[in-house]
């Protein structure tokens, strides 16, 4: 009989209090156990439907912060071999507003200075004359010490020539220019191109060059492209459109001329984002 008293008051105890309290005397939740706890079966939660979910197979059980109900969690564990490369940052931006230029911005670096002038890691602040392309103009993240940058420009150059032969355009009439890819203000990659008048009226080119740059410091870095005129034979008074349409021009668009920039960062990973997902 006082065994059953005894139960019966637990019980009762237990209903009152709405907390239980094993191996304490001052329960801090409705179940608050001092010491090891072994589980011999499942374990259950409710989801975000308020139905019963016991997870799946290697998920684990992560809190989501006071207040809140913990929550089943799948390991996101990448597979990464030592001292290989993988593909970290990767994106494109494109530019429709170019640059143009007149016969008064030719470059001053004489033809065969060129060599001389254009060297690898030169600031952009001793580049005379040059002008960036805006829209390419962006921010790039770096998560190793070892690692490989690649940049994929591509824009179309248009010039305003009239059809060789036409009025006084001579046939040999052309344009010199050259666009480099900066980072961090410093050339990593340039190349020089000329476009020439042709037979019909408002001639243009597709321009592409790749860039590499190794083992950019951990961080972010700025990344650019600039062009310039660097000399004009027979051109006078004909414009040059990098990234758009020269003025007058009816066969080409600014969407058409439109530049863009890819950029892929391969690194030999050390640094991780959470594994949890």
């Amino acid at each position: 009989m006082k065994k059953i008293l005894s139960t019966l008051f637990l019980a009762t105890g237990l209903l009152l209090s709405a907390q239980v309290g094993i191996k304490t005397e001052a329960p801090q939740a409705k179940l608050d156990v001092n010491g090891d706890v072994n589980f011999r079966n499942k374990i259950a939660v409710f989801d975000a439907n308020n139905s019963v979910y016991q997870g799946s197979n290697d998920q684990l059980l992560v809190s989501q912060g006071e207040g809140l109900p913990p929550a089943w969690k799948s390991l996101r564990i990448p597979e990464y071999e030592a001292n290989k490369f993988y593909l970290i940052y990767n994106n494109s931006f494109s530019d429709k507003v170019g640059t143009t230029f007149a016969n008064s911005d030719d470059s001053s670096i004489t033809y065969g200075g060129r060599g001389a002038a254009f060297t690898k890691g030169k600031d952009y602040s001793t580049f005379t004359k040059f002008k960036k392309i805006d829209g390419l103009s962006q921010t790039i993240s770096v998560f190793s010490t070892e690692s490989k940058a690649y940049f994929l420009f591509e824009t179309v150059v248009h010039a305003s020539f009239a059809a060789v032969g036409s009025g006084t355009n001579p046939q040999d009439s052309s344009i010199d220019y050259a666009c480099g890819i900066f980072v961090d203000n410093k050339l990593v990659n340039l190349r020089q191109r000329n476009i020439k008048a042709n037979n019909a009226s408002f001639p243009f080119i597709t321009h592409t060059q790749i860039g590499i740059v190794e083992n950019l410091s951990k961080g972010d870095h700025s990344v650019s492209v600039a062009c310039t005129r660097l000399g004009s034979y027979d051109a006078s008074g004909i414009s040059l459109a990098i990234g758009t349409n020269a003025s007058g021009a009816t066969n080409i668009n600014s969407f058409i001329a439109q530049s863009s920039l890819k950029v892929d960062v391969y690194e030999v990973p050390q640094t991780f984002n959470s594994v949890i997902n």
